[in-house]
């Protein structure tokens, strides 16, 4: 935060990377209980495992703005 009690853009990023971690987890763990339950529809998973994808992509996107590359 900066003196006036704002959030930087960087902050911004690391709220919004969080949020998008825990969601990941979430789906991680729905993904898991219906494939135990054994009841699992096939085509729900498989867009659960899309989004979960897509949230994967997400998070490297923020990741990559918050630790820019570092040429050796």
């Amino acid at each position: 935060m900066n003196a006036f009690g704002q959030m930087t853009h960087n902050d911004v990023l690391r709220v919004k990377l969080e949020v998008l971690r825990r969601e990941h987890r979430d789906l991680d763990e729905a993904i898991h209980a219906l494939q135990e339950s054994g009841r699992s529809d096939h085509l729900t998973v498989r867009r659960l495992k899309k989004q979960k994808l897509q949230l994967k992509d997400r998070i490297s996107a923020i990741e990559d703005q918050l630790l820019p590359d570092i040429i050796a």
